[in-house]
């Protein structure tokens, strides 16, 4: 039986009570509010354990690193599902932007994840982003191009694989048999 999935909640709250939230909390802060995602489901888990191999494989002298709290601007605080950086990150919130993010689709956080995310990710000069949606089996890469995100690469079920550059780091081959398992069904 499918159960529904819960919608994101906002709240109001300063920097400051923000930063005392449990370490735990599936929360990020934007403009002044804190967006609570709902616990990712056992399905979204696996597709962002899947997607993490490809760049760990391809690209050993990077970090790869799930859910990492990634400073914006403007207030931003996000945790992407994937960030992969070229150092090691000293802080507790990365303040240098990340090579590339990827962010898994859930009904809850589409709109987030394919509108809102982008937007700041391109004002934080990240240079690629990965787009998973376990939906519709597709995956869609995109590079910052001057400002706004130009697609390099969709994987579904009539284009299975593709390899895309990832910035002066290397070539990562996906497969979509290898990132997104079969539809729930």
């Amino acid at each position: 039986m499918e159960v529904a999935e819960e919608p994101l909640r906002r709240f109001r709250m300063s920097w400051e009570e923000y930063l005392r939230l449990p370490d735990d909390a599936r929360a990020e802060f934007v403009d002044g509010e804190v967006v609570v995602s709902p616990r990712p489901s056992h399905r979204h888990g696996v597709v962002v354990g899947r997607l993490m191999r490809a760049p760990m494989q391809a690209l050993p002298d990077l970090e790869v690193v799930p859910e990492a709290g990634l400073r914006l601007p403007g207030d931003r605080l996000r945790g992407p599902d994937i960030a992969v950086f070229d150092a090691v990150q000293s802080t507790t919130f990365a303040e240098e932007p990340p090579v590339l993010v990827v962010e898994v689709l859930s009904p809850s956080t589409r709109t987030e994840d394919t509108v809102r995310k982008p937007m700041e990710y391109a004002s934080a000069d990240i240079a690629q982003l990965w787009l998973a949606d376990p939906e519709l089996r597709r995956l869609d890469v995109l590079d910052l191009v001057d400002g706004a995100w130009e697609p390099v690469l969709a994987l579904d079920d009539d284009h299975p694989a593709g390899e895309v550059t990832v910035g002066e780091h290397g070539v990562v081959r996906l497969e979509l048999a290898d990132v997104l398992p079969p539809a729930a069904g």
